[in-house]
């Protein structure tokens, strides 16, 4: 099996120690993805804003490395614990991404992330 790193120049890298994606064989598996605004290069907005522009970030990468949304099998969420205790807003941004034919879904709470960050995304998708 082929393995590659797949690096997309149109969503800012949070590190560069690792990809922001891995192509193994015909899956793509996405490192965890944050809410920072491709235009500005910053982490911006509320919990709701993050998860809306990680998800963003999440279908760039996909696209850019000839995937989709529709492809995704596995998502996890990893929240700072106490910003959506109830999940309303993760499951609404969820379901405004996949509204048909959902993936599995994990999303863990965690202690604070530095610099802001209130969610990062990681999945897994078919290339």
């Amino acid at each position: 099996m082929e393995l590659k790193n797949f690096n997309t120049p149109n969503v800012p890298r949070s590190n560069t120690v690792f990809p922001q994606a891995k192509i193994a064989g015909d899956l793509i598996y996405v490192s965890g993805t944050t809410g920072v605004n491709p235009a500005t290069g910053k982490i911006e907005g509320s919990f709701e804003q993050q998860a809306a522009q990680a998800f963003r970030n999440i279908k760039t990468i996909l696209e850019d490395a000839g995937s989709s949304m529709n492809k995704v099998i596995k998502i996890v969420a990893w929240m700072v614990a106490g910003e959506d205790p109830a999940f309303v807003v993760i499951n609404k941004v969820f379901a405004e991404n996949f509204p048909e034919n959902a993936p599995a879904r994990s999303a863990p709470q965690v202690m604070p992330f530095p610099g802001g960050i209130l969610i990062s995304v990681e999945c897994i998708a078919a290339v």
